[in-house]
């Protein structure tokens, strides 16, 4: 790919983001938003969060795409303490510690 190709597209995606963001803060930032929105924005974070950490996880990077046990357990991990304490601080740092302690005893 040319620098010329590359420039386009994050002058593009900048733009689109701009765009996405000034359509809440500057058109309607000043207006109550509907209920029905609200209850939809707050399900933003639950939705990226996941959809940013599963490839990750699924296909890593670190291992050529391949299955691997550490990661799959740590996203085991993270999502049990998650779902049984409702505390994300828990459930990241425990996650963390599963992740690294199974690299070091499978590395």
């Amino acid at each position: 790919m040319d620098s010329t190709t590359i420039w386009i597209v994050i002058a593009g995606l900048g733009i689109g983001s701009f765009g996405l963001r000034f359509l809440f803060l500057g058109v309607i930032g000043n207006r109550p938003l509907p209920p029905w929105i609200l209850r939809h924005l707050r399900y933003t974070a639950v939705a990226v969060i996941p959809a940013l950490v599963a490839p990750m996880v699924l296909w890593p990077a670190a291992t050529g795409g391949q299955f691997d046990a550490p990661r799959m357990a740590a996203a085991f991990v993270t999502l049990g303490v998650g779902l049984a304490t409702k505390n994300v601080l828990a459930a990241i740092i425990l996650g963390a510690l599963t992740l690294y302690g199974g690299l070091y005893i499978a590395g």
